[in-house]
């Protein structure tokens, strides 16, 4: 059902836009026009974004908003996500690199998970389970764990990022154990022989129990995001799958919306969503619009901004 609002508004997230990513002039000048800002700090996707709408994001329980939003269903067990990482020893300390659900196909992932099961897994102290691209661990008991994703360490070294109290003595045991049985396996035997990132450890983050369901007022979401499609669902919000354009976000909520294109690496694609709300703020269609970029980069535009004889000196002058 189309929303009607006498001020429609949009946030947007869309692929990096430096890098020399984008080269249409015309819409340089546009992004110029408004406020162009980088984010302070990596954070989560899902802190960035209900950031600018006004909310704090849930301190715990991440893993089982992720799964919610995959099967549609609330999780009732505490549970922590289990993503696959490679971690590469340097001279003095490891490197993680996140390998995202497209770097581990799901047949790889679904071996790795039922020999981890099969290896430490019971039902009496841990179970490993894969819910399509993306691992979870159930403990019989809460586990200490990170609070940050694969995405926000990736090539940095994870030490800081682990937990530090007396009872994380579990955690790190766990890991190490993950550790050993994925050492040779032979998939990621395999994987080498591809020239690929071997997966040989899983780090464990966001974990806790879902939170109760409430009603809160949120713009429709149109994303594939599992994280983020589990979090409107906890707050009763309405959530599509990404639609493919702007335009079909605009057609299906005229009131405003909230969007999260692809992670594709398409300066053709980040354009044309670009001329999409470019046109859509001076055809009044929206009021106002956010834009997030994937490289931290965020751009805060108003229709009247298109009527400026002026520009700022944004980030985008400095060819970021």
């Amino acid at each position: 059902m189309k929303r009607k609002s006498d001020t429609p508004s949009a946030v947007v997230v869309l692929p990096p836009v430096r890098g020399g990513r984008l080269t249409d002039p015309g819409l340089r000048r546009w992004l110029a026009h408004g406020r162009v800002s980088r984010c302070a700090k990596r954070e989560p996707l899902i802190a960035t974004l209900l950031g600018v709408l006004g909310r704090q994001p849930p301190a715990t329980g991440i893993a089982a908003l992720r799964m919610w939003g995959q099967t549609g269903d609330r999780p009732t067990v505490w549970i922590a996500a289990a993503d696959p990482v490679y971690l590469e020893p340097r001279l003095d300390h490891l490197c993680l690199h996140a390998l995202g659900a497209g770097a581990v196909p799901a047949a790889e992932l679904s071996v790795l998970m039922d020999h981890l099961q099969a290896t430490l897994g019971n039902d009496a102290d841990f179970g490993f389970a894969r819910v399509g691209a993306y691992g979870y661990l159930r403990p019989d008991r809460p586990l200490e764990t990170s609070a940050s994703s694969p995405g926000v360490i990736d090539q940095d070294m994870p030490n800081r990022y682990m937990p530090s109290a007396a009872s994380a003595a579990r955690y790190r045991k766990l890991v190490s154990e993950i550790e050993m049985a994925l050492h040779d396996h032979p998939v990621n035997l395999d994987r080498g022989m591809r020239g690929l990132k071997p997966v040989n450890s899983l780090w464990l983050w966001g974990g806790g129990f879902a939170p109760e369901q409430l009603t809160q007022p949120l713009l429709p979401l149109f994303a594939d995001d599992p994280l983020l499609r589990g979090y409107w669902m906890s707050v009763t919000g309405v959530s599509e799958p990404w639609p493919g354009s702007i335009g079909a976000c605009l057609e299906a909520s005229v009131a405003g919306f909230v969007a999260v294109a692809p992670e594709v690496d398409d300066p053709d694609g980040l354009a044309r969503w670009l001329a999409e709300l470019r046109s859509a703020l001076l055809s009044r269609r929206l009021e106002r619009l956010d834009i997030l970029f994937r490289d931290g980069i965020r751009a805060e535009l108003r229709r009247s901004d298109a009527v400026r004889f002026w520009r700022r000196r944004s980030l985008l002058d400095e060819g970021l």
